[in-house]
């Protein structure tokens, strides 16, 4: 998702203490799925002395931050219809390359979610936040198996810039060869996300990106909500981390993955907006 510094000037306030105690709160339940790329089976009768993931968020953050991803990043964003902001980013990676090349240290949604698509391949994906697709499409270039749920309020002109809904993004799905089945949900995510789950109790994902409410409860909520339905080594992300417009996310994210032992985590907010994602752990 996109925001515009020109037209969000004044940050959001950070939440205090007492107000993150009053923070929706995941409510883990037992036997979680696992995303088997990840995970270490041990065989009948063999005790399973380790949490079952074998290769944390460290093992992976070099290839969310390395020149080759933003290579391929550029040529995912090039099957895509453009806009004002892909055209930037696109600007913006390229002089990176040719200023600092393979030395540069660069990660954003789209370098982490076509990295850990590579190495957890996953079967499910849900979304909350998705405009014009250019997440999940990233995630469908490299599983075009994928099945994809994706929840958004589609508000008009949001951040100051088309946003066109549902069949754009199926449309733009078919540019990148997506070939599984996409339920595309409208809605408040406070109230859509809970229904789905309450309608789907059992349902898990091996990847999971969070980039819809940007108040820091709105976000602390929406993290809690999915958390629980996030398979064991499958992998969460979560946007602009150090925006200087919403500074309180980056608590959110600590108070609800980074600082919890179920999570290996890794966060970038060396430049651009920031991003984190972390592997559940059990």
């Amino acid at each position: 998702m996109i925001r515009r510094l020109f037209r969000q000037p004044t940050p959001t306030p950070v939440s205090t203490p007492e107000e993150r105690a009053g923070w929706a709160k995941p409510v883990y339940g037992k036997n979680p799925a696992r995303c088997d790329a990840v995970c270490y089976q041990a065989v009948p009768g063999e005790t399973e002395w380790y949490p079952p993931v074998m290769a944390g968020a460290e093992t992976f953050s070099f290839a969310c931050a390395s020149a080759e991803t933003l290579q391929d990043a550029l040529e995912v964003m090039q099957k895509l219809s453009p806009d004002d902001y892909t055209r930037y980013l696109t600007k913006f990676y390229t002089e990176g390359l040719n200023r600092f090349g393979d030395g540069w240290i660069y990660a954003d949604i789209v370098t982490v979610l076509l990295t850990m698509s590579r190495v957890l391949q996953p079967r499910r994906y849900l979304e909350i936040g998705v405009r014009r697709g250019r997440s999940v499409c990233t995630v469908a270039s490299q599983t075009p198996s994928v099945d994809i749920v994706l929840f958004d309020m589609w508000m008009k002109g949001y951040a100051g810039m088309e946003n066109p809904g549902p069949d754009f993004v199926r449309e733009e799905l078919k540019k990148v060869g997506h070939e599984g089945k996409a339920e595309f949900i409208d809605g408040n995510s406070h109230i859509t996300v809970k229904k789905y789950f309450a309608d789907n109790p059992d349902a898990f994902f091996d990847l999971i990106t969070v980039d819809g409410d940007h108040t820091d409860p709105g976000a602390a909520e929406d993290l809690a909500d999915v958390l629980p339905h996030l398979s064991v080594g499958g992998a969460i992300v979560f946007d602009d981390v150090c925006h200087p417009v919403h500074p309180g996310l980056a608590q959110v994210w600590r108070t609800q993955v980074a600082d919890d032992p179920r999570f290996s985590a890794w966060t970038f907010a060396d430049a651009g907006y920031g991003v984190g994602f972390a592997i559940r752990k059990h």
